[in-house]
């Protein structure tokens, strides 16, 4: 199911620094055309459709729903659309029927603000004088000494 760009309603996000898509995409595969010479402004487009992970991440972050993914039949029928849309609090999937009935759910996607977790928060300031002590960097099952050469990128 490898996403598309719908050109009529892409505008590369205009007045952003960057595409949303561009920026959100976990595979590099979405790209803005910069000469994009019908519409006047640049577009997006998925450089490598057979390498989507088909994660939609760029679907529901597309801030003017113009990107989808083609589905496979025995889910989405011909005819048929599932398109997501993304807020800050929750999804909304919208599913269009082929014959134009249409249905929407709503789920939360965050326990928590935006935002606000301290991924660190709970953890002790790491002691890098005890890297090398059984246990203080991992825990249980076979131990290999730690190498700090291994563990410190400068």
């Amino acid at each position: 199911m490898p996403t598309f760009v719908l050109t009529d309603q892409c505008d590369g996000c205009r007045g952003q620094d960057k595409a949303a898509c561009v920026y959100i995409c976990p595979h590099d595969l979405m790209k803005l055309d910069k000469d994009a010479s019908d519409s006047g402004w640049p577009q997006a487009f998925n450089q490598e459709p057979e390498q989507c992970w088909e994660c939609y991440c760029c679907v529901k972050i597309c801030p003017r729903q113009a990107i989808e993914c083609r589905h496979y039949a025995d889910i989405v029928p011909m005819g048929a659309s599932v398109q997501p849309v993304r807020n800050t609090d929750s999804i909304t999937w919208t599913i269009k029927f082929r014959n134009d009935r249409v249905k929407q759910f709503k789920f939360p996607i965050r326990t928590t603000p935006e935002g606000s977790i301290d991924p660190y928060g709970n953890k002790p300031k790491a002691d890098m004088t005890k890297i090398g002590e059984p246990g203080y960097f991992t825990t249980g099952g076979a131990h290999k000494p730690g190498d700090v050469s291994e563990l410190i990128r400068k």
